[in-house]
């Protein structure tokens, strides 16, 4: 059996080498446990991002409040939720963002796959 890593075609893998990647932004969002350190976040984004080390690739998904991008930049979807929350944003938004349909589209389609 070949060790060989497959693609899957429009999907970000997380392995290990995605975690060692994503490390910094992983700390900090899972930082967002705590209420101090959310506002913190809010009061001043990019001196959070510097105290976490974050990487301009990270900086930049964090601006956009993109998850992809987030993911791409080695994001683990389950902390990349504690930042998510911050604005407000949940499982479905996050899943509309992946499939670039609009929030309400993708609610429909989850009701129509449910039969």
């Amino acid at each position: 059996m070949s060790s060989k890593k497959r693609p899957i075609p429009g999907t970000t893998v997380f392995d290990s080498t995605a975690a060692r990647k994503g490390y910094a932004l992983n700390k900090m969002c899972y930082s967002f446990n705590h209420a101090e350190n959310r506002a913190a976040f809010l009061a001043d984004e990019d001196a959070y991002c510097a105290k976490y080390g974050l990487n301009e690739q990270q900086r930049e998904a964090i601006r956009a409040r993109n998850v992809l991008q987030l993911i791409e930049a080695g994001g683990n979807v389950y902390y990349l939720a504690k930042f998510a929350g911050i604005f407000g944003l949940d499982v479905q938004d996050i899943g509309a963002q992946q499939t670039g349909m609009s929030k309400d589209a993708f609610k429909a389609k989850l009701v129509a796959a449910r039969g």
